[in-house]
Parts: structure tokens; sequence; C-alpha cells
């Protein structure tokens, strides 16, 4: 996008609330995350640890289900102001271009407002969702080594990397705001001030690799995931650094070639160049490698002999119709076994498993409806290579006000909204397994035999 295309979405849509935007956006996402899993029958609350207050996700006293209302409410809240601050904006600036600056003071108040009322202490805005969500990012920053690494805590650093963009954001929008700043250009970013976006950037990546570690570290740790892991997130910081760096590649060309090699993207005579490409296809990768092996647990991308280990498998799908438990929802869930003239089957917590093949590239627990798997792996694909290019913070002086950027940050915000579903309903499906496990134990394990119990089985190795 030319910079013709840049001045009208900053005029009418400033980064600042472009911020507030995806932030709304991404506490929608959660609340429909938690609706839909409990529409679906899945005890979330379970899966990521609610019940023991310190996620930070609500949780509802009266039910082992989260409380999805309260995250509905709070972004109820939260939109109505954002809204109103956009909307006293647009009324001042009457999309005048020479206006935008005068009143670049709106965006601040309503970014000061945000951030009052997330520390306020007074019982106002969802007081007890706000104070959870503050304990698990404090978590996730000072925490010790030796302290242990929740679930909950995961999914929040990993949706937190999703707006490392954002992030990055916010420093280029307090720029904007400060005396001396516009809300029509980013700020230059040079000597020092050019590495403050990347390594704020990488905040969320370090954060994760932070727990890795801490997760290896762990006496119960036998496996050398973790480390795996966290090398997948390591691999982020090539290509945000990598970025940094282009700014060199390009002033190196420009002497060379003249001013104009500034206007082009491509630059692949350059080695730095050719090597941040690089870095960002192997992130993209391995991220996407990682997403459906290890944290949705599919195999289209395990090897053959990890797949044969536990041959033969069940298949399980969910009793999504009916009103039973849902699964994973109960410390005592029982087996119970029902016989049919089509199949027989065990039923545990609402859930059905049959004993015959699965569908290829897919695992033997099922809870969504099939075609919902290889939607959600070929959009989780396309989004991913896109997302390593926005890490790329090279790319943001040359087209922050671009409408493209804006929505590939939605994009990444609906990646990682679907990644969610699926990455609880796989922690469920492990949890509900180990538990099968022990009752098979305590009951007949010779008349009632769930899943295969060795240590080979994926659903314990992933």
């Amino acid at each position: 996008m030319d910079s013709g295309d840049a001045i009208p979405l900053s005029t009418s849509f400033p980064l600042p609330f472009r911020v507030l935007f995806l932030i709304g956006l991404g506490i929608l996402g959660w609340a429909t995350n938690l609706h839909g899993l409990h529409l679906l029958g899945i005890d979330a609350g379970s899966a990521l640890e609610l019940h023991s207050g310190r996620a930070f996700l609500p949780t509802n006293s009266s039910s082992s289900r989260v409380s999805y209302m309260p995250v509905y409410r709070l972004f109820a809240g939260y939109a109505t102001w954002c809204f109103a601050g956009w909307s006293f904006f647009r009324l001042a600036t009457h999309s005048n271009t020479m206006l935008v600056d005068t009143f670049k003071y709106i965006p601040a108040l309503s970014s000061l407002g945000v951030l009052t009322t997330l520390i306020c202490p007074f019982e106002l805005c969802q007081k007890r969702e706000r104070d959870l969500f503050l304990q698990s990012a404090a978590r996730c920053l000072f925490s010790s080594m030796d302290s242990p690494v929740y679930f909950s805590d995961v999914v929040f650093a990993d949706v937190f990397t999703s707006f490392a963009k954002v992030l990055g954001d916010v420093w280029l929008s307090l720029c904007m705001l400060l005396p001396g700043g516009s809300l029509l250009s980013p700020p230059p970013l040079d000597g020092l001030s050019q590495w403050i976006l990347p390594t704020l950037m990488s905040l969320p990546y370090i954060i994760r690799f932070r727990q890795c570690l801490i997760e290896h570290r762990s006496p119960t740790n036998t496996s050398q995931r973790p480390l795996l892991n966290a090398l997948k997130y390591a691999s982020s910081f090539p290509v945000i650094f990598l970025s940094a760096a282009q700014r060199n590649v390009v002033l190196e060309l420009a002497e060379e070639k003249g001013e104009l090699v500034t206007r082009e993207p491509w630059h692949g005579e350059h080695p730095l160049f050719r090597l941040w490409l690089l870095a960002a296809a192997v992130n993209s990768l391995y991220s996407f490698w990682w997403d459906l092996t290890n944290d949705w647990g599919l195999n289209l991308l395990k090897s053959r002999s990890v797949e044969s280990r536990s041959n033969p498998r069940p298949l399980v799908l969910p009793s999504l119709h009916s009103k039973a438990s849902s699964i994973a929802g109960s410390s005592d869930a029982h087996i119970v076994t029902q016989s049919h003239t089509s199949s027989s089957h065990q039923v545990l917590g609402g859930a059905i498993y049959r004993h015959q093949s699965y569908p290829y590239g897919l695992r033997p627990v099922l809870l969504y409806p099939l075609p919902v798997y290889p939607l959600v792996m070929f959009f989780n694909l396309v989004l991913r290579m896109t997302w390593s290019i926005k890490l790329s913070s090279h790319l943001h002086s040359q087209s922050e006000g671009s409408a493209l950027m804006l929505w590939l940050e939605v994009a990444e915000v609906l990646r990682r909204w679907m990644w969610v579903f699926i990455r609880v309903e796989w922690e469920v499906a492990k949890n509900a397994h180990h538990k099968s496990q022990i009752m098979t134990m305590r009951t007949a394990p010779e008349e009632v035999e769930l899943m295969p119990s060795n240590r080979s089985d994926p659903m314990d190795d992933d």
C-alpha cells in the first residue's frame, strides 16, 4: 500500500484505536471460546484448572462449568467505552487530516481509561475477572523457575504470542501520542530505539520459552518435549531481530542503487534479507507442525512408527446432542458399558469410545464434527505463514496505515480463537484418557479395556 492509502486509515482509525479494537476482539474471542466449549459439553474449567482459583479465567462457584457471562459483560463495557471514544474522535476531526493531531488527546484518554480500569481496586467492571487476568500475567512474568506451570497459564501465554504485533503497536502508539508525535505516521526508529520494538514483540515468546524450560526442569518430566517446544518459540527471535536488521539492508542497498530501492519490498540480493526469509519459513513450518502434532494431538504429520505403536486404536466421538455430564468434567467420572446391535462402546463423561478406525490424519478422540479439523488445519497453515511475516518490524514503517496489516492482525486473532478450541479439546481428551486408565485399574481390566495403557500411547507422548 502506498502512503495515499495510509493517510485515510490513519485519519479515520488511527493506530491507538486499532490497538484497542484488537484487544477487544481478543476479549470477545475468549468469551466465545468459553461459551462454545460449554455448548459442546466440554468442561474447559477442569482442563484449564480454573476451579483452583489460580487461572486467569472466571469460574462459577455454583457449577463446575466455566462462567462465560462475566467475560461477555467485561467485553460489553470495554466496547462501549472504546466506541464512545472513537465516535467523539470522528465527530471532532470530521475526517480532516489537519485536525487529527489536534484531537489526539481523545485516543490518549480512551487508552488511559482502559489502563486505569484494569488496575482499579474498586468493585466495578468485573473486578474478579480483571484480578484473575493480572494474577496470571504476574505468574507468567515473575514466577520462579521452581514454580509449576499451569495449563491455564500456558494458554494465556500462547494467546499472548498472537498479540506480539499488538504489543509493538502499543509502543508505537505511545510515541505517537506523546508531544512531538503524530497519529498520521509512525515515529522514526533510529539508534537504540530501533531495537525497542523487536524486544517488546519478543516478550510473549520469551515468556513461553521460559515456561518450557521450567517444565523441562520439573522433577516429574521424563521427555525432551519441553525442550523441543522451547525451540519453537526460540525460532521466533531470528524472525523478529533479523527483521529489525533489514533497515541496515535498505541503507546499504540505497547507497549502491539510489533512494528508489527504499520503496521496493524485495531485496533478495542481500544475504540478510534471504536469511530473514529462511527464518520466517522455518518458524512458520515448525510452528504448524507443532500445532498439529503436539498442541492438537493430530496424526497427519506424525511418522508411521509413532502411529503404529498404539494400533488397534478406538475412535472417540462425542454425545454432542446429549445433556449428559461433560467429558472430563468430574473427578469421579465412571465407565458404563452398553450394548447395541451395531457396535459396543463405553461412555466416559458423555464421550463415546467406538472400537473402529479413525479418519486419516486425525486421532481417536474427536469431539467436534469431522469437517472442522481439515478446515482448521488449512487456515492454521495459511495464517501461520502470514503471521511470521507480520512479526517483521521493518514492514511497520512501510505500511503502518495499511488496512492489509490490520486485517492480518485480525486474522491472527481468529487463528488463535480456532486454536484454543482444538487445544482445550485435546487437553480434555488426554485428561479423560488418564482418568479412564485409573478407573479401569480400579474395576475389571479384563472386562473393560478403554484404551491401551502402555507408555507408548501417543496420548501420553504428546
